[in-house]
C-alpha cells in the first residue's frame, strides 16, 4: 500500500462512517451521498494500490464497480431489487474469477467448499421456503442463483488463500446474508445498519487484500 492508498483508504473509511450513521439515524440525503461515494473511493484505491497479481486486481475493479451500480439500484426508494441482485450477482462472479486465478491446490478447493456449503444449506433451509412462498415466488430462481454464485465466491477465497481476502468475502457474504433475512426471514431493527458496515469492512478488505 502506498501513501496514497492508505490516505484514500481513510477517505473511504470517514464516508463509510457517514453511512452507518445516515442509515441508523434515517438520513436519505446522507445516505445517498455517502453509499455510492464510499464505492467509488474503494475503487480508486483498487487502482492506485500496487497489488501483488495485477490480473486480480483488474477483476476486482470490476466487481467493485458492479458493486457500485447494486448499491445505487438497492438504495433508490424504487423496488430496484432484482437489477440489485444481478449487479452484485455479476460482482461475485468477478471476484470469484480474481480469486480462481490464484488458488493455491485443490485440497484448498475441497476446504473451501465444504465450509461454504455447509453454511450455505443451513441458510437456505430457513430462506428459500419464505421466498417461495412469499409475495413474489418468482423470486426463488434469482435468489438460488445468487447463493450459489456468493457461496462460490467464498469458497474460491479461502481456497486462495489469504487470511484478509477469506474475512472479507465471509463479511460481504454475512451482509447479503442478513439482507435476505431482513427481506424474506424476520426484520429486525437492527439490520440495516449491521448489513452496511459488514458489507463496507468486506469491501475494504477486499481491496486490501490485492497487496497483501
Amino acid at each position: 500500500m502506498t501513501a496514497t492508498s492508505w490516505a484514500l483508504l481513510a477517505v473511504a473509511g470517514v464516508l463509510a462512517a457517514a453511512d452507518w450513521f445516515a442509515v441508523a439515524t434515517q438520513r436519505r440525503v446522507l445516505q445517498y451521498f455517502a453509499k455510492p461515494a464510499t464505492l467509488s473511493v474503494l475503487i480508486v484505491v483498487a487502482v492506485v494500490l500496487h497489488p501483488e497479481h495485477h490480473d486480480q486486481r483488474s477483476w476486482f475493479v470490476v466487481a467493485l464497480a458492479l458493486s457500485l451500480a447494486g448499491d445505487v439500484f438497492l438504495m433508490l426508494p424504487n423496488d430496484l431489487f432484482v437489477p440489485g441482485l444481478a449487479s452484485f450477482l455479476l460482482a461475485h462472479i468477478a471476484y470469484t474469477i480474481g480469486f480462481v486465478l490464484h488458488i493455491r491446490s485443490a485440497a484448498s478447493i475441497a476446504v473451501g467448499c465444504i465450509a461454504v456449503v455447509v453454511v450455505g444449506a443451513v441458510l437456505a433451509s430457513r430462506i428459500l421456503p419464505r421466498v417461495v412462498h412469499g409475495d413474489d415466488p418468482t423470486l426463488g430462481g434469482p435468489v438460488v442463483a445468487y447463493m450459489v454464485v456468493i457461496s462460490a465466491m467464498v469458497a474460491s477465497a479461502i481456497a486462495a488463500g489469504p487470511v484478509l481476502a477469506t474475512a472479507g468475502a465471509v463479511s460481504f457474504y454475512a451482509s447479503d446474508t442478513l439482507i435476505a433475512w431482513e427481506r424474506f426471514v424476520r426484520p429486525r431493527p437492527w439490520m440495516p445498519l449491521a448489513v452496511i458496515v459488514t458489507y463496507h469492512l468486506g469491501q475494504a478488505a477486499l481491496v486490501v487484500s490485492l497487496t497483501r
